[in-house]
């Protein structure tokens, strides 16, 4: 289930930047490049951020999440 979560909200985010930096600011894409920095940073420590957020706000870990 927290693979699940994990990955609308990842979704969300990145697709929230790109309209965001289309009709705000360029500067939006920023935030894109964190995300992708994020998700590349726990594929090395195998540590998230956003899972260790869920599973404090109750969400079941499943058999696979971003620190598998």
């Amino acid at each position: 289930m927290l693979n699940t979560y994990f990955r609308v909200i990842v979704g969300v985010m990145v697709l929230l930047s790109v309209v965001l930096s289309v009709y705000v600011s360029p500067n939006w894409m920023w935030f894109t490049v964190f995300i992708g920095v994020n998700l590349i940073q726990s594929a090395f420590t195998k540590w998230c951020l956003l899972e260790t957020i869920l599973q404090k706000l109750g969400i079941k870990k499943g058999p696979v999440s971003c620190s598998n």
